[in-house]
């Protein structure tokens, strides 16, 4: 007996020490492990990556950009049943265990048991906390050492945080499938909803996810994932969340998902959102951009957008099909029984969804049959399956062939091809994309904040923005800010300037012999006529007269060109510039010459919603008060530079009524309102252009082609880009009524006769009241700029003569 005593006491003794050895093994093991352990309290100062937002001036969704499609939402802002569903589905006993959970763990390790050798991988037995320190500190390694630091970060995080912070940084850092990560952005993703707006069968699909979310997909793995959210739906009964009548009335509703598309949102503002884009990444850069969770504001008027790119679109394709050919077909198709099918995988432009593409499936002398694509129309219905349309010779008589109008469908089209066809008037017409482009810019002349911007045809055929990208010449839309600085340095309206032809000797290049559009010489003229009627030599002598150097200075001042070459051919409107350049110019001479800084955001807000950026930079001392004591309302303080003397601006901008009244661009009368504005053209008629404004609206218009090549003979600014820029305000200002322009105190309005610049009695046929600054009136004799006697004086005029001489009759040319 005393032997089995010693023995026994012998095999505890050796038993105490191994067990005193094992134990500090693995206190020496842990003591390692934790060594290496990251910083847990790191998590604190946690910012997951979150997606930037741009929204409409309205509020509505732009564009959202992420590289991890991420929303953070504070814990209080997470529905209840939500979290309800992944604590059913992820780690039940989250609110009562300290970090990891007993139960799990010796479950798993049954399972681990029984597989073993089986190559399966192991079963989880994490708690939500585990997978907060595994998806924050840890790697996916899968190894006992990573479960063990696991372990030992989780007791240490749940001493250190609430289980309601744990909970936040789980719902808002698991990655749940399509690209998205965390409960909110999945919620977008999934169902196009906020968490808020989730029922009971969405919330359980949510959290069947973490587990696997390709295994779950809700297309490819339908049934899958059905069976998953039912699973997670009965757990959510069994812990007492929902009752089990509403869990079976869950479980029986169908998985709809409606996938949210990525990139812009906004229909058709697919340009201004890229520039947006830009403008975002080029201050804050590409990080804060894809992760900073910025919600930018922008400038844009979703419906005006809309205004934009219809008159743009219908000026581009009217002057293609006036001017153009039939350029063949988008492709071609072998005809099948099943050509639904074949012309499906033909690609459409996305950004064109008036358009269809069809299949010609047979083509005689008066109309042709066509196929018309299966897909999703403008008002969002899906169109049928097969469906057939008719088209007809007298709707593509544009669509000439060798220069020859058609005289049988068959002459542009055959079977097998593959065309745009666009629903008018209850039948289809032809459509082709044309090869000309242009651009139309929207401003807000007091604030410089821009309302629409289309930068060409498709932005899904071309992504290059003619609006701020395309260096172009802006020819004689140019011509008001060299008049403005005429008439901000002495001249008046009523001055005269020569119009006759004009050689100029350039050192080492032939003599430039400057010409008016259409070849004619008027004599002298004044300066309202020079601006009504583009006149190219009357520019040029005024040029000469003022010295190009100031013509260089106001052309920086306006912020047309940054160093104009101070040379008489850029008084033409020679040099290079953007459309968005010459809105804002012209936007000054609208708002009484008050610089503006041209914008397409109006404020940025960080994460936190404090805003990081604002255009308007005005000051305003008593916009904070907290109360109101019947204070007055606050004074905002506009300390922006005046460039432009008030009545200068005004002078210039009357003398451009006057080209909408009776010179080049007498189609916009067609507005029947108060309009300003300037046609431009350049040689060859390379460049069309149209710049104008109403008192609360600037409106630019460009045409060209993209490789600058002339457009055939009226291809002018008043001719093509004019008729865009009255649709547009036509839809624009469709509601608002005519405003007259603001007249400076100052001013006087005295009649004269609009030819000869002399005082005239109101009423009379080419009476006009023409503005001018105090200390200034219409002259009693006058020098002809640009005219010499015989001696080299300039010639002075009598008003007795003057008239004469004006209407050519003097015999001065």
């Amino acid at each position: 007996m005393k032997f089995l005593i010693k023995f026994f006491g012998y095999l505890f003794g050796i038993g105490a020490v191994l067990a005193l050895l094992v134990a500090a093994g693995v206190w020496v093991y842990l003591d390692n492990l934790s060594k290496d352990l990251p910083d847990y309290t790191a998590l604190k100062n946690y910012e997951p990556p979150v997606m930037t937002r741009v929204h409409a001036s309205d509020g509505s969704l732009m564009a959202e950009y992420a590289k991890q499609r991420r929303m953070f939402l504070p814990i209080q802002a997470i529905p209840d049943l939500l979290k309800q569903a992944y604590i059913s589905s992820e780690d039940k006993n989250f609110y009562s265990h300290v970090g990891i959970d007993p139960e799990g763990i010796a479950r798993a390790t049954i399972r681990f048991v029984q597989n073993y050798g089986s190559g399966r991988r192991p079963e989880g037995a994490s708690t939500i906390t585990q997978q907060v320190a595994k998806n924050f500190l840890l790697t996916n390694e899968v190894s006992i050492d990573r479960k063990i630091k696991e372990a030992i970060l989780s007791l240490r995080i749940e001493q250190a945080y609430t289980k309601d912070e744990i909970l936040e940084l789980y719902l808002n850092e698991i990655y749940l499938g399509l690209g998205a990560y965390g409960v909110a952005a999945a919620s977008l993703v999934y169902f196009d909803k906020s968490v808020h707006e989730l029922t009971l069968e969405e919330v359980a699909y949510l959290a069947a996810l973490p587990k696997a979310p390709n295994n779950y997909h809700p297309f490819r793995g339908r049934e899958r994932a059905i069976e998953r959210r039912n699973w997670v739906i009965d757990r959510m009964v069994e812990n007492g969340y929902v009752t089990a009548a509403d869990g079976e009335s869950a479980k029986a509703r169908p998985l709809e998902v409606t996938p949210r598309e990525t990139g812009s949102q906004l229909v058709f503002g697919e340009y201004f959102t890229e520039e947006v884009r830009r403008e975002v990444a080029n201050i804050y850069g590409e990080n804060s951009l894809y992760e900073g969770g910025l919600s930018v504001r922008s400038t844009l008027d979703p419906k005006m957008q809309i205004m934009a790119r219809k008159a743009l679109i219908d000026g581009l394709l009217d002057f293609d099909q006036k001017r153009g050919s039939w350029r063949g077909p988008v492709a071609e198709l072998a005809l099948s029984a099943d050509w639904g099918v074949d012309l499906g995988k033909v690609e459409a432009l996305s950004d064109l969804p008036e358009w269809r593409l069809a299949v010609v499936l047979s083509a005689g002398k008066d109309e042709a049959d066509v196929g018309l694509q299966p897909g999703r129309l403008i008002s969002g219905q899906l169109a049928p399956e097969r469906q057939t349309a008719t088209l007809k010779l007298a709707d593509m008589k544009w669509a000439r062939v060798n220069g020859r109008a058609p005289g049988a469908v068959s002459d542009v089209l055959k079977q097998g091809d593959v065309v745009y066809v666009e629903a008018v008037d209850g039948g289809y017409q032809l459509r082709q994309i044309p090869r000309i482009s242009g651009a139309l810019v929207a401003m807000d002349p007091f604030t410089g904040r821009v309302l629409a911007m289309v930068g060409g045809f498709s932005f899904a055929q071309s992504e290059f923005n003619r609006a701020t990208q395309a260096m172009r010449q802006p020819g004689s839309s140019f011509k008001p800010f060299l008049y403005a600085a005429a008439l901000d340095n002495g001249y008046t309206p009523s001055s005269v300037v020569m119009d006759a032809p004009l050689e100029l000797a350039v050192p080492g290049q032939a003599v430039w012999r400057p010409q008016n559009y259409g070849g004619k010489f008027y004599g002298p003229s004044t300066l309202r006529t020079g601006i009504e009627l583009s006149r190219n030599l009357m520019t040029i002598r005024l040029a000469q007269d003022m010295g190009m150097p100031l013509v260089a200075e106001y052309s920086k001042r306006f912020g047309i060109y940054d160093n104009m070459l101070p040379v008489l051919s850029m008084s033409l409107g020679a040099g290079e510039t953007t459309v968005l350049r010459m809105v804002t110019a012209y936007s000054i001479l609208a708002n009484g010459g008050r610089k503006i800084t041209p914008t397409l955001i109006d404020r940025i807000q960080d994460r936190y919603g404090r805003t990081i950026y604002k255009h308007d930079s005005r000051i305003c001392e008593s916009c904070s008060d907290a109360d109101w004591r019947g204070q007055d309302e606050p004074d905002l303080i506009d300390e922006r530079e005046q460039v432009l003397d008030p009545m200068t601006a005004y002078q210039i901008t009357s003398m451009m009524e006057g080209v909408v009244q009776r010179g080049t661009a007498t189609s916009v009368k067609a507005l029947a309102r108060p309009v300003a504005g300037k046609t431009g053209t350049t040689n060859e008629e390379k460049d069309a252009w149209f710049i104008g404004y109403t008192p609360d609206l600037a409106v630019g218009v460009f045409l060209g082609y993209d490789q600058p090549r002339p457009m055939g003979r009226g291809g002018t600014g008043g001719q093509v880009a004019a008729p865009i820029f009255t649709e547009f305000l036509s839809m624009a200002l469709k509601d608002k009524p005519p405003v007259e322009f603001r007249v400076p105190k100052g001013l006087q309005l005295i009649p004269i006769n609009r030819r000869t610049g002399l005082r005239a009695v109101a009423g009379g046929s080419d009476t006009i009241l023409e503005a001018f600054k105090p200390g200034t009136a219409p002259p009693d004799t006058y020098s002809v700029i640009g005219f010499q006697d015989e001696m080299g004086i300039p010639r002075t005029v009598s008003p007795e003569a003057g008239e004469a001489v004006l209407t050519g009759t003097g015999g001065l040319y």
